[in-house]
């Protein structure tokens, strides 16, 4: 047998070749949503030190209404079962849970604002008792507490009328009252008015254009002069008007002597607020 014969036939296999598996793309998504959390954050970031302080007190306070509040309304989050402290239903908060520490401070500063008048009230009181000046004259000086503030009253009288007969002159005992009193009302940070009275006798001189409205109001200005001249700051004065006989003291008989007065009423914090806001 030859050589060629006895020699076996090679074999070549071509095996395909096949790329190589997919492994997906899970990476790429995670990798997109960190960039975008990260563009949002430094977006966060740059809104932030661009705000007003004004408007971040706006932001936080959308953070602090329950979302159950927010989407639908309902009573005070007291009663939500959101454990997020919030307000009631209304959408600047004055209810609710929200404004309770506003409203105790507030609470806690009327208290003191009445204590302090209070305070004064008394002060001035011991003072009319202990001021020989001030004691003969107590007949006519009224003192107490209104939902404005403490309010002290000069009263007339027919035997020693506060003013000369139809005049803004103030008479020598009335400016003796009015400054004793200025240095005690220059002591207290409230503000306060001043109101000139008449009775309902009608004002019997000079024309149309001058009546009892102008005569009370210019007895309150006079009044508020001596105020001054007893040592009382000019800028504590927050309002002065006359009212003539449009609100008697004595109701039964609006020609009494005592409907005439000045009325000085040292504010508290809510009526001077209420006024000058009024402004």
């Amino acid at each position: 047998m030859s050589d060629t014969g006895s020699k076996r036939p090679i074999i070549i296999i071509k095996r395909p070749v096949i790329a190589a598996g997919h492994h997906g793309g899970a990476w790429k998504i995670a990798f997109a949503d960190f960039m975008t959390a990260m563009f949002a954050f430094f977006l966060v970031m740059w809104l932030m030190t661009s705000s007003t302080p004004k408007q971040l007190e706006g932001i936080a306070n959308e953070f602090k209404m329950p979302l159950k509040v927010a989407l639908s309304g309902g009573n005070k989050s007291g009663m939500s079962t959101s454990v997020i402290p919030g307000g009631g239903s209304d959408p600047i908060r004055k209810e609710g849970d929200v404004n309770k520490s506003n409203s105790d401070a507030d609470e806690s500063d009327k208290a003191q604002d009445a204590e302090k008048l209070s305070a004064l009230k008394t002060r001035l009181d011991d003072m009319i008792e202990s001021n020989p000046v001030l004691k003969q004259f107590r007949p006519q000086l009224m003192v107490d507490i209104t939902p404005e503030g403490l309010r002290i009253q000069i009263v007339d009288s027919n035997n020693r009328p506060m003013f000369d007969r139809s005049s803004a002159n103030v008479a020598s005992y009335m400016r003796t009252i009015l400054r004793e009193l200025g240095p005690s009302l220059n002591e207290q940070p409230n503000k306060l008015t001043l109101s000139g009275h008449t009775d309902a006798t009608q004002y019997s001189q000079g024309g149309k254009s001058y009546s009892n409205w102008e005569l009370s109001a210019d007895r309150a200005n006079a009044s508020r002069r001596e105020l001054v001249s007893g040592g009382m700051e000019d800028k504590k004065v927050l309002r002065v008007m006359g009212v003539s006989s449009s609100m008697n003291l004595n109701q039964d008989d609006p020609f009494a002597a005592v409907n005439r007065r000045i009325s000085i009423v040292v504010l508290n914090h809510r009526a001077q607020a209420e006024i000058e806001n009024a402004n």
